[in-house]
């Protein structure tokens, strides 16, 4: 299971701070296109993801169950 925590506009849009995925094994571009394709209905364009902490720039970088995982939308301020 691959667990993914979301933040800011992301986790109020979804209407929650974490999602699930069954799976043992994904690359990054996998688990965004999961993501489009569930019920969540959440805009994933320009969302950094973050594996154990660390930005990622290759979408084929795979995440294992047990990877902590997060999701940051772009942010804004002045």
């Amino acid at each position: 299971m691959i667990s993914i925590m979301l933040f800011a506009g992301l986790q109020e849009k979804a209407g929650t701070e974490e999602l699930k995925i069954d799976k043992d094994e994904m690359t990054v571009n996998e688990l965004v296109e999961s993501i489009r394709e569930s019920d969540v209905n959440l805009d994933l364009t320009n969302v950094m993801v973050a594996v154990n902490e660390e930005f990622v720039s290759n979408p084929d970088q795979v995440i294992k169950s047990g990877d902590t995982v997060a999701l940051l939308p772009p942010v804004s301020g002045g």
